[in-house]
């Protein structure tokens, strides 16, 4: 973080209901004005939906039209929630509840269940693998790390499309899908997981959004307090809804239609979670009075990174595809796409890493470099390279950062010299807040210059290196900001889960990747049996990859890098190939299927000159 971005992290408060429309496009202020009825946002990558949505809520709060109390934001992760609780938090709307499916459904299935059921609700398993083993044990079978997780994943999409175990084989011939075992047995392996729930008295995440809406459709009264409650609904992410969380939305909702969705089926990459588009698709033949608005332009990427998103997407078959949207950059013109080819995955990622490293030497901010692959067994290689370049990285999808230890010990010992104040003998000479930050966190491992190498001494500092530039961010500011108002801003912070950004290279998988950007994004291993996965054999399945491949394109505001290796292996035959949905945009290949006239402005990039890996090729 530098000094150019305090004013978006620490804005001031709007004085008033019409400065926090301040600063929208036409669209985005359309969406934040459109208070009543049913509300369906279609926005695409890039086009500003969080802000939009954001500025919705908080100006029908500061209005007076919406009460917060009775406002109910929902989205899928902690990290997305906790982003809109923070800017809402900016906006000067507090007290709206912002929240994930389960997160609002376990609040109120602890709530009700007492009453509704009496006694204390089950005990929540926090991990099924453990109890999946021992169902597949009593089926005499064992099954490694792998196949655990596969299994484990076939119960979850079991149970959110609420396909009981007896009607598990049937779901799966009908779907298509393509089960890790064999039906019958996955079957037999379901239902002895769910008797050892009952036996056991525990309850998993599943069970939290089916037990809510058992409760919600049985007990009237109870539907009717909770409708009391919330009469706002807002729902992010909306082409990711389950079945299941859609008959949960339902019962919230009732018969009214104070209810506004965002999403973009070009962006529908969980399928395989049981996730549809179909609930966005069918949102105005549900609500034929619905108000329909649609953000195209991107304000996070450059014309050429636009471009070839937009290619992307002109290629596609299927529903989401004759929905999609075409995007329109709104930033200037920057360097067109690289595209490289290497003889084996050692070679890509020993180049990539130099790369990478050229990148920040000219600049470029480490947290502000992604590097992104299909499946998360990919990352060893890079990981390696990148330590040898002596480049700092983070693996995403690890702890949240509030919840590292090196931050719950830096918050208690910033607490305790906040309450020493001048009495503690560590801040003797720290005259600004910066320096007495710097001075305390010195006690627990940060220091002015980073550790060599890579591992969890890194990651321990990395971790106490961005609280420092929190601290300086807040100092700058707020002049004048004491110990005491920072602990108070970690705190909404944590309460929030809006974490201050670390500094390292990210490792990530393309599905971690959804809803976050970065300046430089590096997608790799590019190859037929990769992307698309190999286990991807219908038309939807295949559709569902370029999808992937397109989330991936729209992560980057500014360069963009895609590369694949025709062998696994130094020495290896080179028998692998790019990826199809490449044909046609990528320099020297032609386009195979494409739509004619379909996408407006998308189309072929043929580009100039060879590609940054022809000279090893």
């Amino acid at each position: 973080m530098t000094a150019a971005t305090h004013s978006t992290l620490f804005p001031q408060v709007p004085e008033t209901p019409d400065a926090v429309l301040d600063g929208l496009d036409p669209e985005q202020r359309e969406v934040a004005l459109a208070l009543h009825g049913p509300v369906c946002v279609l926005a695409g990558a890039g086009t500003g939906k969080t802000r939009a949505i954001t500025h919705r809520i908080a100006y029908g709060v500061r209005a007076g039209i919406l009460q917060p109390a009775a406002v109910l934001a929902v989205t899928f992760t902690n990290r997305a929630a906790g982003e809109m609780r923070g800017r809402l938090r900016q906006l000067g709307a507090t007290g709206v509840q912002a929240r994930t499916f389960h997160s609002a459904a376990l609040r109120q299935l602890q709530y009700f269940w007492p009453k509704a059921v009496g006694g204390e609700l089950p005990r929540l398993l926090e991990r099924k693998v453990q109890l999946v083993a021992e169902a597949a044990a009593r089926c005499e079978l064992r099954l490694d790390r792998n196949e655990l997780r596969d299994v484990t994943g076939e119960i979850e999409w079991a149970k959110v499309t609420q396909t009981v175990p007896a009607d598990y084989p049937a779901a799966v011939a009908k779907t298509q899908r393509d089960a890790p075992r064999d039906p019958a047995v996955l079957a037999q392996i379901y239902s002895t997981y769910e008797q050892l729930k009952r036996d056991r008295s525990v309850i998993d995440f599943e069970d939290v959004l089916l037990l809510t809406v058992g409760i919600l459709q049985d007990r009237h009264d109870i539907a009717d307090h909770v409708r009391g409650q919330y009469q706002h609904f807002v729902v992010d992410e909306y082409q990711d809804v389950s079945p299941l969380q859609q008959r949960l939305l339902d019962l919230w909702v009732g018969d009214r239609d104070n209810l506004c969705v965002v999403g973009d089926a070009s962006q529908t990459i969980y399928s395989f979670t049981g996730a549809t588009p179909d609930h966005l698709l069918n949102f105005r033949t549900r609500h034929p009075g619905a108000t329909v608005v649609k953000l195209v332009r991107d304000y996070r990427s450059t014309p050429q990174v636009v471009h070839l998103a937009n290619g992307l997407l002109s290629q596609a078959r299927g529903r989401a595809a004759d929905h999609r949207l075409e995007l329109v950059s709104q930033r200037d013109k920057g360097p067109e796409p690289v595209y490289a080819e290497y003889p084996d995955e050692p070679h890509e990622a020993e180049a990539t890493a130099r790369r990478v490293r050229d990148l920040i030497a000219a600049g470029v901010p480490a947290g502000e470099i992604a590097i992104l692959y299909r499946v998360n067994s990919q990352s060893e290689v890079y990981e390696q390279a990148l330590a040898d370049a002596g480049v700092p990285y983070q693996l995403r999808g690890a702890e949240r950062f509030f919840e590292r230890a090196e931050v719950r010990e830096a918050g208690t010992a910033l607490r305790g010299a906040a309450r020493a104040g001048r009495n503690d003998s560590l801040l003797d000479g720290a005259e600004d807040l910066a320096a007495q930050v710097r001075a305390v966190l010195s006690t627990k491992g940060w220091t002015t210059r980073p550790p060599a190498g890579s591992g969890a001494v890194r990651d321990r500092w990395e971790s106490l290196a961005a609280l420092v530039r929190l601290a300086e961010d807040f100092e700058a500011a707020k002049p004048g900001a004491t110990l005491t108002d920072l602990v108070r801003e970690l705190d909404e912070r944590a309460a929030a889960q809006h974490a201050p950004t670390v500094q390292g290279v990210t490792l990530a998988s393309l599905h971690a990747a959804k809803g976050l950007e970065w300046d430089a994004v590096f997608l790799v291993g590019l190859t037929e049996g990769m992307m698309p996965i190999a286990y991807a054999k219908t038309e939807e399945q295949i559709e569902e990859e370029r999808r992937l491949l397109y989330v991936g394109v729209t992560r980057a505001r500014h360069h963009l890098s895609l590369s694949w290796s025709l062998a696994r292996s130094p020495g290896g035959r080179a028998n692998r190939r790019p990826t199809r949905f490449l044909n046609g945009l990528r320099p020297g290949s032609t386009a195979s299927g494409a739509r004619g006239g379909a996408g407006g402005g998308g189309g072929i990039d043929r580009g100039t000159g060879r590609s940054a890996g022809a000279a090893e090729r």
